[in-house]
């Protein structure tokens, strides 16, 4: 969760965006948006999804590692 929280962190502040502006442009709590920067483990994945669309990405199936 680490990697995705600072992926998200790095993309918001790449596009100039305080937390505030990102939970209004993605219609979701500031509160939600400071979770999914420190990593909370339990999220709504529709909500993560809201919040990955500005960035162009989205939450998916990815095949462990064996």
């Amino acid at each position: 969760m680490a990697n995705f929280s600072a992926f998200l962190k790095e993309k918001r502040k790449s596009v100039g965006l305080t937390q505030e502006e990102l939970a209004a442009k993605a219609g979701v709590g500031l509160r939600f948006v400071r979770d999914l920067e420190q990593g909370k483990k339990t999220l709504r994945l529709d909500k993560v999804n809201q919040v990955l669309v500005l960035f162009g990405k989205q939450v998916g199936v990815v095949d462990l590692e064996s």
